[in-house]
């Protein structure tokens, strides 16, 4: 029984990592989006993780729609972004603005301008799961 278990809990983590470096990789082949991960951390509270990571966007680039297996929490560092979340009217935010995500709905950001864009991206997720999924 104890065997069982450490496998479960293994296989789970490496599951876990290598959704995370897959999902990273997918979004680092967008032309002129740049995902650069800061932190990763289990929460007090079993089956969620926190991860923050933050990410530039190029003049005139823009992310399809996606959705993660938990919440959003954007913060636009620099420059002027435009989301549009399923359900709701675009809004575009400027640096020092927030947006909140909720958890599963599609999503979308564009940079609209001439100049660079970033945000920090924080999302609280279910461990183990992708933490993006592009809608198809």
């Amino acid at each position: 029984m104890k065997t069982n278990k450490n496998f479960k809990f293994y296989a789970s983590t490496v599951l876990g990592i290598l959704a995370f470096i897959i999902s990273n990789s997918a979004m680092a082949q967008k032309s002129g989006i740049i995902r650069t991960d800061l932190q990763k951390h289990d929460l007090s509270f079993d089956g969620r993780e926190a991860v923050q990571a933050k990410i530039d966007f190029e003049p005139h680039t823009a992310f399809g729609k996606h959705n993660h297996p938990g919440e959003e929490i954007i913060y636009v560092l620099e420059g002027s972004l435009e989301y549009e979340i399923e359900g709701q009217l675009p809004v575009t935010l400027k640096a020092g603005e927030v947006l909140f995500i909720p958890a599963g709905k599609f999503h979308s950001a564009k940079n609209n301008s001439d100049a660079k864009a970033s945000e920090l991206a924080t999302y609280v997720v279910e461990k183990g799961k992708p933490i993006l999924v592009m809608k198809k």
